[in-house]
């Protein structure tokens, strides 16, 4: 049986993902899809967002699936994922989304990290994502998996596709930024990618 097989007997097609960002909702939905789960994002059931007080991608990871569960009553997915800069001793981390303060902007995000950067030789980052599926919100046993993505950070943007700091994160082997990248491309290699394919493996064997 293959994995798509699998998942298709696990009778839920339905599955809430836990988040409200359009552009990894978009990624989450492409992959999920052929895989025969109908992803709706937790906005469509005017689920609030959940707090993200811990300092570690897979505790935050964990909060968020069980939050959109007990809101929803479906099986959840949930991703934290952000990028890793080893000259800045792994920041943004989990603070990526909200690096330069609220409200949430990407521009402002980039501009920080950038600045922060100025005068360092070491580019080293990676992107690194967490998922977690739970069956309801009290699931004693979450399915977690995860998948990095590593590159460097360029002073100057590049690409329109991707969102995030995918216009500064180039990828060696490739010569191009995240942002370069089609869906299809980028899905078959990027961080959440892995993540969710490895998640995909976990849950064909149960």
């Amino acid at each position: 049986m293959n994995v798509a097989s699998a998942l298709l007997d696990t009778h839920m097609k339905k599955i809430v993902i836990a988040s409200n960002n359009a552009g990894k909702l978009r990624e989450i939905a492409r992959i999920l899809e052929p895989m025969g789960f109908e992803a709706m994002p937790q906005g469509a059931f005017g689920v609030p967002e959940c707090p993200e007080p811990h300092v570690t991608f897979v505790e935050n990871c964990i909060a968020k699936a069980r939050h959109a569960a007990a809101h929803t009553g479906l099986p959840a997915l949930a991703d934290d994922s952000g990028i890793c800069v080893d000259a800045l001793n792994g920041a943004p981390g989990v603070y990526s989304a909200r690096y330069a303060g609220e409200p949430k902007s990407d521009q402002r995000n980039n501009q920080k990290l950038i600045e922060a950067l100025q005068g360092e030789a070491n580019r080293r980052a990676h992107y690194y994502c967490v998922m977690v599926y739970v069956r309801y919100a009290d699931d004693p046993t979450p399915i977690i998996a995860e998948g990095a993505w590593h590159g460097e950070i360029i002073d100057a943007p590049r690409g329109d596709g991707g969102f995030g700091y995918d216009p500064y994160f180039l990828i060696p082997a490739f010569g191009r930024t995240g942002a370069e990248l089609g869906m299809e491309e980028k899905n078959g290699i990027s961080h959440r990618g892995q993540a969710l394919r490895a998640l995909a493996e976990k849950l064909g064997k149960l």
